[in-house]
């Protein structure tokens, strides 16, 4: 796509060809049925509708655009060079520095798509990969060591055919499809595909050649990666399945985590320690089966022992139920949280039932139970990005819970904790007096004149207690 792209661009740059789809007939131009349009105006267009370029100018820009997409720039090149001298020498000093400046657009082309020296010419190269049911072959045509022509070809698998019998096949049709009179062909392996006298087969192991076939084999994975993302734009599930699959394969996993509880405390400055659970179901947030959880028998900032109360309360109180057991736990932090978890799981005896991976922060490592050595995934694979997901979730929506606790401690009022003053009468005196200290100045008396004697009384004893 971007050679394409470059191209295009290129003979924009070189040839003002027109867009436009009129009948440019020679006698429609004499009786002036046409203007020029915005594109000659701003030199996309040299205006062959009014007859200000000639026809036999066009056609020859247009044989050169074909010489440019067959690949043919050192055929370009030379002919402008050969141009250019004659002009130079005749003194048309306009018409040279015209010739030179599509030189040095073409060089810097050729230049920038080059791939490997200009001595490897007339060169087809092939690659082959393969998936369960269809077989991939790639195939480029090498012209001056740039790439002219790619194409992927898809094979339907036969049972009992050789990836050798399917890559010779592929051989003889791609060449004849594109009339291909390459002398020399690269391959991966080794096929068995009969040449011709002067016709060579080569299966690289180093050099410019080796790197071309690398580059054929890089476009056969482009090419299944981007088909795989057609087919899961149509079925979101397939791609959920491989995402999990994937996950299985890089943690070591024995079946795939297609359901997944992460677990983070939220202890800031000491205050409200609170923890979240988040469930991730094939690959993506469940919402309506997250927890959360009010650290309970732990005093102070103690992450370790907070982390090992909110991992036995969840699991026992999921074993009392008969509830399904996640296929993963992750825990936000390194050993020491692991650790405590792990603990906590050996004591409910459900060690080998549920596997458990701590994440840590820093440099995102995975570590395992009684593991010094932690696993490094890929910074671009989809099993770290889900992983981090469910870290950044997990730690979401504790800091959510523990911000909404600190807000409600921060408008509680004295008044909550007398029994017999309710909601109503709370809004009522806070209305009337706007803030506690005023309430406690009132007498009994005033007081029972807004709420009643029997509320006043209970009320006053109990400020005055306070």
């Amino acid at each position: 796509a971007l050679i394409a792209k470059g191209m295009l661009q290129l003979i924009k740059e070189i040839y003002p060809i027109r867009t436009c789809k009129m009948d440019l007939s020679e006698a429609k131009i004499r009786q002036g049925r046409y203007r020029v349009c915005l594109q000659y105006h701003i030199r996309r267009c040299k205006g062959p509708c009014t007859g200000l370029q000639s026809a036999d100018e066009y056609e020859s820009n247009v044989a050169e655009i074909r010489d440019l997409l067959r690949g043919n720039l050192h055929k370009l090149i030379r002919s402008y060079r050969q141009r250019m001298q004659a002009y130079s020498d005749e003194l048309r000093f306009e018409e040279a520095q015209f010739c030179k400046e599509r030189i040095d657009l073409l060089e810097r082309y050729e230049v920038k798509h080059t791939v490997v020296p200009r001595k490897i010419d007339n060169v087809d190269v092939f690659s082959y990969d393969e998936d369960e049911h269809t077989a991939y072959i790639n195939y480029m045509h090498i012209e001056h060591g740039g790439i002219n022509r790619v194409y992927t070809l898809e094979y339907r698998k036969q049972i009992e055919e050789s990836k050798e019998e399917m890559l010779a096949s592929a051989i003889t049709e791609l060449r004849q499809r594109f009339e291909s009179t390459a002398q020399e062909i690269i391959l991966p392996f080794d096929t068995g595909w009969e040449t011709g006298e002067s016709m060579t087969t080569t299966v690289p192991q180093r050099g410019d050649k080796r790197k071309l076939l690398e580059l054929s084999e890089k476009n056969v994975v482009q090419y299944k990666l981007d088909k795989l993302k057609r087919s899961e734009k149509l079925n979101p599930e397939q791609r959920a399945l491989r995402i999990v699959h994937g996950i299985q394969k890089d943690l070591h996993l024995e079946r795939p985590p297609k359901h997944i509880e992460c677990f983070d405390n939220s202890n800031i400055q000491g205050t409200s320690p609170v923890a979240a659970c988040v469930v991730f179901k094939m690959g993506k947030p469940s919402k309506k089966d997250y927890r959360k959880f009010h650290v309970k028998t732990v005093e102070g900032p103690n992450d370790f022992a907070s982390m090992q109360e909110i991992i036995g309360r969840r699991y026992s109180r999921l074993i009392e139920e008969n509830a399904p057991l996640p296929d993963l736990i992750v825990v936000d932090g390194g050993k020491g949280q692991l650790s405590s978890a792990y603990d906590t799981l050996e004591q409910l005896g459900l060690i080998g039932k549920i596997p458990i991976v701590g994440l840590a922060e820093r440099l995102e490592e995975i570590f395992y139970p009684k593991d010094p050595v932690p696993l490094i995934l890929d910074k671009n694979s989809e099993t770290l990005k889900v992983i981090q997901h469910l870290r950044d979730e997990a730690h979401r929506f504790g800091i959510t819970f523990h911000r909404n606790i600190r807000s409600k401690k921060q408008i509680h009022s004295a008044l909550d904790d007398i029994k017999g003053i309710g909601k109503k009468t709370k809004e009522d005196l806070l209305l009337h007096y706007k803030s506690v200290k005023r309430i406690r100045l009132a007498d009994e008396e005033e007081l029972s004149t807004l709420i009643g004697k029997s509320k006043a009384k209970l009320l006053y004893e109990a400020l005055k207690e306070k």
